[in-house]
């Protein structure tokens, strides 16, 4: 295991939870540059809940619901892991943005507004490194 250290929290990097291939290539290219992409579809890729620290924010596909699901991942982040990462969410139907809501993530988005708002959140969270 890897210790976080001040230089890995300096990095800006960012979770993009989602396996929609088009809408990957789309965030891929608009970060500006120094900014890491870090496409997963479970959080045990990242590791423990320290290492989920290591990253400035999380994109979360509301339409995924064949390789995770967007309630779990928000329930384990908050009650489980017990940290407050900015967690955007993109896509879904009102009612999983209701469910999500209730379980604490912080704003939702279409796609295309998310296409916009990632150079946002890119610039409002550089601070650092």
């Amino acid at each position: 295991m890897s210790e976080p250290t001040i230089e890995r929290r300096l990095q800006r990097k960012y979770i993009v939870m989602s396996a929609d291939a088009a809408i990957l290539e789309q965030f891929s290219g608009l970060a500006p540059e120094g900014w890491e992409m870090v496409q997963i579809t479970d959080l045990d890729d990242i590791g423990d809940w320290h290492e989920v620290l290591l990253y400035r924010f999380i994109l979360l596909d509301l339409d995924e619901v064949d390789a995770f699901d967007p309630l779990d991942v928000i329930r384990i982040l908050r009650t489980q892991f017990q940290i407050n990462v900015p967690v955007f969410c993109f896509g879904g139907d009102e009612d999983i943005q209701d469910e999500m809501r209730l379980a604490r993530a912080d704003r939702f988005f279409s796609r295309d507004e998310m296409l916009e708002m990632l150079p946002q959140f890119c610039e409002q969270y550089s601070w650092g490194g």
